[in-house]
């Protein structure tokens, strides 16, 4: 029997790094030596070709495709609880950059097929990152692909590079020369986006280059999932959010019952709303924990595959 294919992917040599930082966000710390074994990992995030592949296969229904369950909320007439996901609004002016609700809204009808509601739709972003996907949609994807999703360490490790110690995935400047190595936010967020990297949203996988091992988008566009369960440091662990939104408080106004916890998974990579005035988690410690449930219009997904262990 044959393993999944590694095709589109790349050669990761595993080895030891300091994962975390010490100079940003006080849950990327303390830095600390780690040590990963070799696997592949996926060149680019999953795209909507391959999520739509994936979907007619295995007749998948994504989270945000389905109806909440009315057992877990208290006292709402069943016709409130339809299916959507979450969908960022750009403001018309500076807002109170404490409150991430000013930007973000449950859509009804909005998932992987109508990025922004369902009005919208997919035509021409095949070769963009699939979004609106939850922690299980992800897994299900990797299941299918008879691959993994990657450990926080293993994804780190991948995004860097080979570059000990550099702040960004390509190195010590964010844009070297004037130039952008990534999909971010460039301006005052949540209202002011200039496009100096030539778009607002999603990009195309391949738009920007790729890191030392030849992995693409591994900072911004799309925030990916990892198998950790997010802790607020590396020591212990705590909850720092910014413009990840959890989906317990966010999927809609409708109160759940009490005693209900969704787990938190680690997401990595930072996304195209990530902003230095705001969010600047558009490097490889940077990271953030996200409700399981969750989908939103800047969270996808990567695979990789871990070599047979030896007998």
């Amino acid at each position: 029997m044959t393993g999944p294919s590694t095709k589109g992917m790349m050669w990761i040599p595993g080895g030891e790094f300091v994962m975390g930082s010490n100079d940003f966000y006080p849950e990327e710390r303390p830095a600390h030596r780690v040590s990963v074994e070799p696997f592949w990992m996926d060149r680019w995030p999953i795209t909507v070709a391959a999520f739509s592949r994936f979907v007619d296969a295995a007749r998948y229904v994504t989270i945000a495709e389905r109806q909440p369950d009315p057992r877990l909320y208290q006292s709402i007439d069943p016709s409130f609880l339809v299916p959507g996901s979450l969908v960022f609004q750009k403001t018309r002016g500076p807002v109170d950059l404490r409150d991430y609700r000013i930007w973000w809204r449950y859509v009804a009808g909005a998932d992987w097929q109508h990025p922004e509601g369902p009005a919208s739709d997919v035509a021409g972003r095949g070769h963009h990152p699939v979004t609106h996907v939850s922690f299980e949609d992800a897994a299900a994807f990797a299941n299918w692909a008879g691959k993994d999703l990657p450990t926080e360490a293993e994804w780190e490790f991948a995004a860097r590079g080979g570059l000990e110690g550099a702040p960004y995935v390509w190195g010590d400047a964010f844009a070297p020369r004037g130039r952008m190595m990534a999909n971010t936010w460039q301006g005052e967020f949540p209202w002011q986006n200039l496009m100096t990297d030539g778009f607002e949203g999603t990009s195309p996988v391949r738009a920007f280059p790729p890191n030392g091992y030849g992995l693409y988008d591994m900072a911004g566009n799309v925030w990916e999932w990892t198998v950790d369960r997010f802790a607020p440091n590396h020591a212990r662990g705590s909850q720092h959010d910014c413009c990840a939104p959890q989906g317990a408080l966010l999927r809609s106004p409708i109160p759940m019952l009490s005693g209900t916890v969704i787990p938190r998974r680690v997401i990595k990579g930072g996304s195209h709303l990530c902003a230095p005035n705001y969010c600047v988690r558009f490097r490889p410690a940077a990271r953030q924990g996200e409700d399981e449930d969750t989908s939103s219009s800047h969270i996808g997904l990567r695979c990789i595959v871990r070599p047979p262990v030896k007998a």
